[in-house]
């Protein structure tokens, strides 16, 4: 089955809104918007004022998770205090789901994992509007929509247990396809968990090698590419890996260079695999 991925090569606040709208899939009840906070000292992550426009067009609530390691994220005052200074806090209502503890999905068709410990309040949503920075990642090799809605959208607890592919004291030291396969896992629990009220946007912008979790980051060797929208993470994923891939960029070699020692494409094989989307697609340019 082949997927549709929208496209521009434009990178503003109102393109984000005509891709949504392209996807003709309003979200319906209270909506989350998952994004990324961005690590205290990071360069590379996209700023409240970009997001606002969407945020107000959908009329929806920041929602984010704390972090398994060190850094200002990773307690729910720290959290607090980063979303402030980042100005989150000043364009939407803003919730750090695990503030108040976690619940269990289950996941039974997982490969490494069969359950999925997210931010309690994640209940609290009726659909969810994911918004993605696509770029390299120390361990996943690449940070985009699946990422987003794994390790992104699992409680403090939870993200150690996908690190360690199930035992969370070895969330730095599990074999490494395998957390790769349990981010999938946990990507697909979120899928059924929304049933489609859910829709994705990456943007490919300040691709450093390095994730926005990053308190220290390379700056960006390859130049921006463009925007795209999907119902389908796995196909948008892909997309944007192909992009990289078709890129003339003299920088993109370094940032493949990133992807590929991690095995990064794994985690859209597994995600594949498991049959809650498609890595075939059709590119839609709405330019």
């Amino acid at each position: 089955m082949q997927s549709t991925v929208y496209f521009t090569k434009e990178i503003t606040p109102q393109r984000i809104i005509d891709l949504y709208e392209r996807l003709a899939c309003p979200l319906p009840g209270n909506i989350a918007v998952k994004l990324h906070s961005g690590e205290v000292g990071n360069q590379n992550f996209i700023r409240p004022a970009f997001y606002k426009p969407i945020i107000d067009h959908v009329g929806g609530t920041i929602v984010e998770c704390n972090t398994a390691y060190e850094g200002k994220r990773n307690t729910t005052e720290a959290h607090w205090e980063t979303m402030k200074l980042h100005g989150w806090t000043d364009i939407a209502p803003v919730d750090i789901m695990d503030e108040d503890g976690e619940i269990v999905l289950d996941i039974p068709e997982g490969k490494r994992i069969q359950k999925n410990y997210v931010g309690k309040n994640l209940a609290k949503y009726d659909s969810m509007l994911v918004l993605s920075h696509f770029k390299g990642h120390p361990m996943g090799g690449f940070g985009g929509a699946l990422k987003n809605i794994s390790i992104g959208i699992a409680s403090s607890h939870g993200k150690a247990y996908i690190h360690g592919a199930g035992v969370e004291e070895e969330i730095w030291t599990a074999d490494h396809d395998s957390f790769l396969e349990s981010m999938a896992d946990a990507a697909c629990s979120i899928m059924h968990h929304f049933d489609g009220r859910i829709l994705f946007i990456n943007t490919m912008c300040n691709m450093s090698v390095d994730c926005d979790c990053c308190a220290v980051a390379e700056d960006p060797a390859m130049a921006d590419i463009g925007t795209l929208a999907s119902t389908d993470p796995i196909a948008l994923d892909q997309a944007c890996l192909d992009l990289v891939y078709a890129s003339d960029d003299p920088g993109r070699d370094h940032l493949l260079e990133r992807i590929e020692s991690r095995n990064g494409v794994h985690t859209v094989e597994a995600a594949a695999a498991l049959g809650f989307g498609s890595r075939a697609y059709k590119l839609v340019n709405i330019d």
